[in-house]
């Protein structure tokens, strides 16, 4: 059978301390605000959130604040050659465009599209494999999170990444249901497959997210400020 889901609706949460929890060792805490070690080949460190009360995803904001505003999303599909991302304004989530680009040029283009977008944070599908455990793909695709979460934290935006595992077969699968050709599906599924990574992260209110955090402390405090809130959502500012 066929048939479509939509995510629940969704709800921000008011910033306190946080904590970092290293997955490895589920009683061993980091703080943001003290050390953090990093991977030296890959650069940024990523570590699984245990508490998001200091720099929360949105989704996680919007489940906790019935009345708060602003704060769009792009996922991103990473692939060999082509890029799928799909947007997330308020609750609805649609594809965007397919990307053929890599390295630099993708990374600048990304932010092109946030800045035009008005988004503040990025969704990056990390693929895994049946059994939960991580590919050869995965470090690739962290090391490109790492490489724009530098690039973003320069804005107050933030990188987080998603388990992926199975969105590109879900992607074909909803696409068929939709009734797209099989030519517009070749063409389409990246996007659709980024579709499927931020419908699951809003399912689950952010919860199994890991946020990339660049290791200069100036970013990091950026990323704590956040990025410059739109007067479209937050009109009374533009009175003071």
């Amino acid at each position: 059978m066929c048939s479509l889901q939509t995510h629940p609706s969704l709800n921000l949460l008011v910033p306190s301390p946080i904590t970092f929890s290293n997955s490895k060792f589920k009683n061993a805490t980091t703080s943001l605000r003290l050390s953090l070690t990093g991977n030296r080949r890959y650069g940024p460190i990523t570590k699984a959130l245990s508490s998001k009360e200091e720099i929360p995803p949105n989704a996680l904001r919007r489940k906790r604040d019935s009345h708060w505003r602003g704060g769009f999303s792009l996922g991103v599909d990473l692939g060999l050659s082509r890029t799928g991302l799909a947007l997330s304004k308020g609750f609805s989530v649609r594809p965007l465009t397919v990307l053929k680009l890599r390295g630099q040029k993708l990374e600048l283009r990304l932010l092109e599209i946030a800045q035009k977008e008005e988004v503040d944070e990025f969704i990056i599908g990390l693929p895994k494999s049946s059994d939960g455990e991580e590919t050869p793909q995965s470090n690739k695709v962290r090391s490109v999170a790492g490489r724009l979460a530098v690039r973003a934290a320069e804005r107050g935006w933030r990188v987080y990444l998603q388990d992926e595992h199975g969105t590109s077969a879900e992607a074909v699968d909803r696409m068929i249901c939709l009734g797209l050709s099989k030519s517009a599906r070749q063409t389409r599924t990246d996007a659709y497959a980024a579709v499927i990574v931020l419908e699951r992260y809003f399912s689950m209110s952010g919860q199994g997210t890991e946020i990339v955090l660049p290791k200069q402390m100036d970013l990091q405090e950026k990323l704590r400020k956040g990025g410059a809130r739109d007067i479209d959502f937050f009109p009374e500012e533009l009175e003071e």
